[in-house]
């Protein structure tokens, strides 16, 4: 785990918070950089709604990245970053406005290629799940 990694600095507040994840209300609640586990919430608000009401799948993929994504972050070095290769995305539930948890893990890290996982959980309740892999490279 390294402390000047783009990751860690954002945690110390000596870098601002990508606007995407504050788009998505992102809020880290607890990670471990050794391990490559993190959970995150996401406030999910009414723009995020499709005309049904419920969240839009895409805003739940981009929680999801931005769930996986951070997993691994914590995990990289100063001069490393990992560019999502791909994202599988399950949907099981609808979600709705409000408050989302989401767990992410570094499931294998190879030299280079890496695989993650995660899930959504509102209400104790999983909506949506990914898969995802996610490139190493130096800045």
């Amino acid at each position: 785990m390294d402390k000047d990694a783009f990751f860690w600095m954002v945690q110390d507040g000596h870098l601002p918070t990508p606007k995407a994840a504050e788009t998505l209300g992102i809020r880290i609640l607890s990670v471990d950089g050794d391990e490559g586990v993190i959970e995150v919430s996401f406030e999910a608000t009414e723009a995020f709604t499709n005309p049904t009401g419920n969240v839009q799948g895409g805003f739940l993929a981009a929680m999801l990245d931005d769930t996986m994504g951070p997993a691994l972050a914590s995990t990289l070095k100063k001069d490393e970053f990992a560019p999502t290769l791909n994202l599988n995305v399950s949907f099981y539930a609808p979600a709705r406005i409000g408050t989302l948890l989401g767990r992410g893990r570094v499931t294998r890290r190879g030299g280079q290629v890496c695989f993650l996982s995660g899930e959504l959980e509102q209400a104790g309740k999983i909506v949506a799940a990914a898969t995802a892999s996610a490139l190493i490279r130096k800045l």
